[in-house]
């Protein structure tokens, strides 16, 4: 979690954040997530913009999510990457895929997160497998989970079998999912979304840093609540 790129001069750079649940080294999963990554600045930088990249890397918060799980305590590098994807205006999310499923770790992480994290934010999501056998899960599954959270996942899925990693068609699939989320930063719309449609969502108390609910304080109910007085009615 401590790969960045420098963020260059100028103009503000777009925030793109990589997580990646390979657990070994080199891992493809990892490789793979890093060669959108690399393909999104690479477009951004034809278009005279400037793309910044932090890097999660799931296997090093392994401990800290399990812990999460059964106890809601979030330790110091978890949180760490909660507040990257929360600065984030988009996410690559690449998981290997075991026995037709997504691996736990990687499931486990995006259910610990609030809820309301990743609200429309774009997603481009990305698995590895040993066979193509596996290729569906990334639709069937990864997607129906960023879909809970509410994130713009974009068009293009990108899947990597063992086969895949020469071919000319998993690079055209990355160019083209890589296109698809820049035009989306470019857009603005989680932004727009979040200052002009927010208080339009189903919101849980506490989540996101607390600017979810607009809550009355002065109101007789709250009041009371904090400890004071309910104001005399007006006869």
């Amino acid at each position: 979690m401590n790969d960045q790129t420098p963020e260059p001069e100028g103009a503000e750079p777009f925030r793109l954040v990589v997580v990646s649940a390979g657990t070994s080294d080199p891992s493809s999963t990892r490789m793979l997530a890093d060669r959108i990554a690399d393909r999104v600045r690479t477009l951004a930088q034809d278009r005279g913009e400037k793309v910044a990249t932090d890097v999660v890397d799931l296997r090093e918060l392994a401990g800290e999510i399990a812990t999460a799980i059964v106890s809601q305590h979030l330790g110091p590098k978890l949180n760490r990457a909660i507040e990257l994807l929360g600065r984030a205006d988009a996410v690559v999310a690449s998981a290997p895929v075991y026995k037709a499923a997504p691996s736990g770790l990687f499931s486990s992480f995006f259910h610990v997160l609030d809820n309301d994290l990743l609200i429309a934010k774009p997603v481009v999501l990305a698995a590895t497998a040993g066979t193509a056998r596996h290729a569906l899960v990334v639709d069937e599954q990864m997607r129906s989970l960023f879909a809970y959270l509410r994130t713009l996942t974009v068009p293009t899925s990108v899947f990597a079998a063992t086969e895949d990693w020469n071919s000319t068609e998993l690079g055209e699939r990355i160019t083209r999912a890589a296109i698809e989320v820049l035009l989306l930063m470019e857009s603005g719309f989680a932004t727009k979304v979040r200052s002009e449609s927010w208080k339009s969502y189903q919101h849980e108390y506490g989540s996101a840093g607390g600017n979810e609910l607009d809550i009355d304080l002065s109101t007789d109910l709250m009041r009371l609540a904090t400890g004071g007085s309910a104001k005399p009615r007006k006869p």
